[in-house]
């Protein structure tokens, strides 16, 4: 007898004997032909009967998607809204500043005597409120709050006094006057001023007049200390490539101290970014405006190689004739004689355009581009006067002081800086990320310095360029010095991963180990960030050559990373070098030195002379966007 499947079956005999001499071995069906007499010829399955093992199914590659970059956004200005005047309608008597308020303790701008809300101020302000029944005041969200919020607990006026406009107000509405001068709209600040003569005009009249000029110049004077202050524009809403903290503004606390100041120009230029980058583009923005336009402008957009043809070429070759009339000019004169008014880019010309290139410091490579275009005939007057007042824009959005001691990476001019005491103390080329990889526009504070480091590589790395590879050759990052590691940490080989099954979010880290060809040099500077975006040594140094140098992943490349290691932890390079041939180490940076990971295609230079770069992110169009949505809302067409 047999047990299967917990029943009792009955064997014939002779079956029975066969299986004892040793049957030759038959397959699983063939048992049961032996035990159930065969399967019958319909072909169905007898009652029992083992299914065939499930041949396991191999599952398709998930598909690859790929991590984008941040994209820009089409720039919405905040809506401006009706001032409510009703909460003006129970103002209670005058009640002073919270002592711990910034206006309160604002002391640069308290005089010994402080002005005092008096009876007979409240008095002519609560009996003016009326002309405010049918006013429409329009502006943005946070001011028309702390309008209301203001005079409600101070129900009295700022800048009226004895039923005319005051000596304080003609002094803000002077400064405001002079927003241009600040790279700012004076439209967006304007004020309608009531006459000064009263001949004919009721009492009741005038004091409509007096309390909606009141209420017209704290609207305006709170939108340009904001201005002032923080930007016109929120960055952060044109991309993810903008990361700046809000600055707080206590908007209250502006009307407060301005009702106890007669420093009126004073305190509202005060809200200014105070620092010497700024008070030169200023001084550029005045001279460029009452400079005359460039005898000759050139397309800053040229892009010209040998034996192509522009109605621009001759313009470049005047410029240049003239530029090298005292040095190489005798040199190329004829050549410059014989072809200066060719528009075709003839093979002649080509040494011209390099011994042009050489001067200016470009790389001489016989190529005409914007590069090219904006050293030899630099840019046009409007072209200069937007990238001037953008310049003046952007440093509002950064720190008022932005530190003695600090580093400054422009990215338009490929460069990174090193600051101390207010001088710049080293100055070195660096490479920022490609078009595609854009380098973020934010600030940060230097922490570490890391000697011959790994490189943690970026999750969009290893899925946007590893990821393929690994799909076809799941072992190269084994044999290419890389280490793999899981989410506990455990290392894992790479050849032993099904890559296949992952496509957006890989659940392994991977670093490459200190070499030579180590992605990161030999050192990197940190200052940990949301972007993973630092400066490092690179063993690619030929990119350094190039005059474009949008080359990376996003992060900074230096050409001397030993210089600026050894300035931020204020050694020497000889120490830093000491350092290297240790091994892999981190050394913590003990002083607070802010880094400026920034973009300004206007930028002045250690004397203060303004130079002027491509916009290599077409960042500046963006900028110019928002700004002219910003302005259709303050200024919408009637």
């Amino acid at each position: 007898m047999i047990s299967f499947r917990k029943r009792t079956v009955m064997v014939p005999l002779s079956v029975a004997a066969l299986l004892a001499l040793g049957l030759p071995q038959a397959s699983a069906q063939g048992l049961f032909d032996v035990l159930f007499g065969g399967v019958p010829r319909n072909g169905q399955k007898l009652k029992g009967e083992f299914p065939p093992p499930p041949q396991a199914k191999k599952k398709a590659p998930a598909p690859i998607t790929r991590i984008s970059s941040p994209t820009y956004n089409k720039y919405k200005a905040d809506s401006l809204v009706s001032v409510d005047f009703k909460a003006l309608a129970g103002a209670s008597q005058a009640a002073p500043a919270p002592t711990d308020s910034p206006a309160a303790q604002n002391a640069a701008f308290q005089p010994a005597e402080e002005k005092t809300d008096t009876a007979p101020e409240n008095d002519a302000f609560r009996q003016a409120l009326d002309g405010l029944a049918d006013y429409e005041l329009l502006a943005e969200r946070d001011i028309a709050k702390a309008l209301t919020t203001y005079y409600v607990a101070h129900p009295s006026f700022l800048w009226v006094s004895d039923a005319a406009v005051n000596a304080n107000a003609s002094e803000a509405l002077k400064v405001l006057g002079e927003a241009g001068t600040y790279g700012l709209n004076p439209l967006d600040y304007t004020v309608d001023v009531p006459p000064a003569e009263v001949v004919g005009v009721d009492a009741t009249e005038r004091q409509k007049q007096l309390i909606r000029f009141e209420m017209a110049l704290s609207a305006r004077v709170l939108r340009y200390v904001r201005d002032a202050q923080n930007g016109r524009i929120d960055p952060n809403r044109i991309s993810a490539y903008y990361d700046f903290p809000a600055k707080p503004l206590d908007l209250q606390g502006v009307l407060n101290t301005l009702a106890h100041t007669h420093e009126v120009r004073t305190y509202l230029e005060s809200r200014h970014p105070q620092n010497p980058e700024y008070q030169a583009l200023r001084v550029e923005l005045e001279a460029l405006e009452a400079s005359a336009e460039n005898e000759i402008v050139v397309d800053p957009k040229l892009l010209l190689k040998p034996g192509e043809t522009s109605t621009e070429l001759p313009k470049l070759l005047t410029l240049i004739g003239r530029d090298l009339a005292d040095e190489a000019g005798g040199d190329y004169s004829e050549v410059l004689l014989k072809f200066g008014a060719s528009d075709t880019y003839v093979p002649e010309l080509v040494p011209v355009i390099e011994a042009a290139q050489k001067k200016a410091g470009l790389k001489p490579d016989g190529v005409v581009g914007p590069r090219t275009v904006a050293a030899l005939a630099g840019n046009s007057k409007a072209d200069r006067l937007a990238k001037v007042q953008y310049a003046l824009e952007e440093l509002r959005w950064l720190p008022s002081d932005l530190g003695s001691t600090r580093v400054f990476i422009n990215q338009p001019a490929f460069t990174a800086s090193y600051i101390e005491g207010g001088e710049e103390k080293l100055k070195t080329r660096a490479v920022i990320g490609r078009v595609t990889n854009q380098t973020s526009f934010f600030y940060d504070e230097i922490e570490q310095v890391d000697y011959n480091p790994y490189w943690g590589v970026p999750q969009s790395i290893i899925v946007n360029e590893m990821l393929p590879r690994l799909r076809s050759d799941p072992g190269y990052l084994d044999r290419s010095g890389y280490e793999v590691t899981n989410a506990q940490g455990k290392r894992v080989p790479s050849s032993a991963i099904d890559w296949s099954q992952y496509g957006s979010k890989v659940p392994f880290s991977v670093r490459q180990a200190p070499s030579e060809a180590n992605a990161l040099g030999e050192l990197k500077i940190l200052f940990p960030n949301k972007h993973a975006i630092y400066m490092h040594d690179t063993p690619q140094k030929s990119f350094f050559q190039r005059d474009n140098r949008a080359l990376s992943h996003g992060c900074v490349r230096l050409q001397d990373p030993r210089g600026m290691a050894a300035a931020v932890l204020g050694t020497s390079v000889d120490y830093v070098a000491d350092k290297l041939k240790k091994g892999h180490s981190s050394e913590k940076v003990t002083r607070k030195i802010p880094v400026y990971v920034a973009y300004f295609t206007a930028w002045p230079d250690k004397s203060g002379k303004i130079e002027y770069f491509a916009d290599v992110y077409d960042r500046d169009a963006r900028l110019k966007e928002a700004i002219a949505a910003t302005e259709s809302v303050r200024l919408p067409a009637t």
